[in-house]
């Protein structure tokens, strides 16, 4: 990356403020060993659910939270997130970050388990936004519960779309980076969804739905 290049992604995270509540749990994921979002992501998640008015939001890699908060944060005093982990010490570590951060155990819904095992049983067409923070290998298996689980209108996140950088790169070809370029390809060519690619963080891939 260019030194100009650096200099801009850094000042488009740093223009991106999170509060002491989310930086404590960004401090808190890495103690535990889980990947957070960027400041900048974040900021992208809370902005996608404000627009789309979420009041439902179901989100795979629960962490220690960094992106729930967000998430929350875009959402209305009613909005309810769902999240899945399959780590329970991930789990309990989200539990303090959102009560600390005042959120009501109602708003949130912390579900233990493997995405491919619970996302089946998650209703159809319920969610205004589906966030996909989890392993570049296992996302693909993912994409057909998440848009079958969005509104006609509703939005799907999936993060580490450039997965450290290497998508861009034509001579990367290691299983996950090829993973995650294919992944790009195939949405784009589907009918069901809009997509684009923002560059912002380690990248997001952010699909429309606009089939039924």
């Amino acid at each position: 990356m260019s030194a100009d290049k650096n200099l801009t992604w850094s000042f488009t995270e740093e223009v991106a403020a999170q509060d002491d509540m989310t930086s404590a749990a960004r401090v808190h994921a890495s103690e535990i060993g889980a990947t957070a979002v960027s400041a900048g992501e974040g900021a992208v998640l809370r902005m996608l659910a404000a627009a789309t008015g979420a009041k439902a939001i179901a989100e795979v890699g629960t962490g220690a939270g960094v992106s729930g908060l967000w998430l929350l944060a875009g959402m209305g005093d009613d909005g309810v997130l769902t999240t899945i982990d399959v780590e329970p010490e991930f789990q309990r570590e989200a539990r303090k970050t959102f009560a600390a951060a005042g959120y009501p155990s109602s708003r949130t819904r912390i579900i233990g388990g493997r995405a491919l095992d619970v996302m089946p049983r998650m209703a159809a067409r319920s969610y205004d936004m589906v966030v996909l923070d989890a392993e570049p290998r296992d996302t693909a298996d993912m994409i057909e519960h998440a848009i079958r689980m969005l509104r006609h209108g509703g939005v799907l996140v999936i993060t580490r779309a450039l997965y450290n950088g290497n998508v861009a790169d034509p001579a990367k070809r290691d299983e996950v980076t090829v993973a995650m370029r294919e992944l790009g390809k195939d949405l784009r060519a589907r009918e069901d969804v809009q997509t684009t690619l923002l560059p912002t963080g380690d990248g997001l891939l952010v699909c429309v739905k606009t089939g039924a």
